[in-house]
């Protein structure tokens, strides 16, 4: 009896790490990819009426199969702001609360979300997710009145003094953009690109910004002395080109571009968006970039898409 009883237990326990073996292989055959776009046709103008077969999917150069397709226009928007507060840049947005207030107005619906993040050396919370444009508005405001009171994402001593963009950006995907499906990931900045104190690097950023499908688009304020940009400028002009660019958003001069105009055109492009899904052929979880591309059948249109995504070790599923 006693013996039967081990044989008993040593069958459970083969049984349970069987299971545990099925699991874990199940998990790292499953390398599900998702990609928010948009397409255009030569004049710029957003191509509407698309389908699943209008379009191929390849990873590194190999083709991939659809997994599912649909029109994202209904999905929920969440939308993050995030504000440059350092000394060149914290009159930009006062001048344009009333710009912004207005595009929430126009884009936001019910289901939708949106949060504001001010930055510098520190990152606060002016606003939480919200349904509220006014509540925005709010926050925004409060923040220029009392800044100290307001909730901190990741303090870091150490940027005492600096502009820390990419921590922001880090941040505001990683607390309040990550996880969950159903819904449009969103960032939108407001900063002349400079980043002198951030522990997390470009690479890093838009690292986390591919694996969690947000599209990043910046208004960019870069102010001009002696009728031209500093170095330096030049320098965060060319980072928002290159971030936005890789997530698939936009770039916009806000010097040269009337912000509303500019609010008018990334609405359009938000309510004008596909996605598709995939299962990707490549099974490693090897921590390498993985270059995808999107193509269109119909001749003459433009697909804009992030670059690709990275495919984690600690976690195979961008």
């Amino acid at each position: 009896m006693r013996r039967r009883w081990i044989d008993y237990l040593m069958l459970a326990a083969f049984a349970a790490l069987a299971a545990t073996a099925q699991q874990t292989t199940f998990r790292s055959e499953i390398h599900l990819v998702t990609l928010t776009f948009s397409v255009h046709d030569a004049s710029g103008k957003f191509a509407a009426g698309l389908g699943a077969n209008d379009f191929s999917v390849y990873e590194d150069g190999a083709p991939q199969k659809i997994a599912s397709f649909s029109g994202d226009s209904q999905l929920p928007l969440r939308i993050g702001l995030l504000v440059d507060v350092s000394d060149s840049q914290n009159q930009f947005l006062k001048r344009h609360v009333k710009d912004t207030e207005a595009f929430l107005r126009e884009i936001l619906r019910p289901q939708d979300q949106v949060f504001a993040l001010c930055f510098g050396d520190h990152m606060r919370l002016a606003s939480d997710l919200t349904s509220s444009p006014a509540g925005i508005v709010t926050g925004l405001q409060h923040f220029e009145k009392n800044a100290g009171s307001l909730p901190e994402l990741a303090p870091d001593p150490s940027r005492e003094g600096g502009t820390a963009l990419f921590d922001a950006v880090y941040a505001g995907v990683e607390e309040k953009l990550s996880g969950g499906s159903g819904y449009r990931r969103v960032l939108i900045l407001f900063t002349d690109g400079e980043e002198n104190s951030s522990a997390h690097d470009e690479v890093e950023a838009i690292a986390e910004a591919q694996d969690a499908d947000v599209l990043v688009f910046a208004v960019r304020y870069t102010a001009i002395h002696h009728g031209r940009i500093s170095a330096r400028n030049q320098q965060g002009a060319a980072i928002l080109l290159h971030l936005t660019g890789q997530t698939g958003g936009r770039d916009f001069d806000g010097l040269h571009t009337d912000l509303s105009q500019a609010f008018q055109e990334i609405a359009e492009e938000l309510r004008s968006q596909y996605s598709l899904s995939y299962y990707s052929t490549n099974k490693a979880a090897d921590g390498s970039f993985r270059k995808v591309v999107i193509q269109a059948a119909p001749a003459g249109l433009v697909v804009r898409s992030r670059a690709g995504y990275y495919a984690r070790t600690s976690s195979p599923f961008p």
